[in-house]
């Protein structure tokens, strides 16, 4: 019976499937919120990014 427990724990520990969901949701929530960061800080500097682009794109 001991030698059953003991893989089954082994077991336990090994499987990771669920750390890997939190780990992405984790991920993708920085990131949201270092884009929301980045924005503000461009907003608060006064670069307008889009204009920038809408300049490059028409060559103006």
């Amino acid at each position: 019976m001991l030698p059953v427990v003991r893989q089954w724990a082994k077991a336990l520990r090994e499987d990771d499937r669920g750390l890997n969901t939190a780990e992405l949701m984790g991920n993708a929530a920085l990131a949201i919120a270092a884009l929301v960061v980045i924005w503000g800080a461009l907003q608060a500097l006064g670069v307008d990014i889009v204009g920038w682009i809408r300049g490059q794109l028409i060559g103006g």
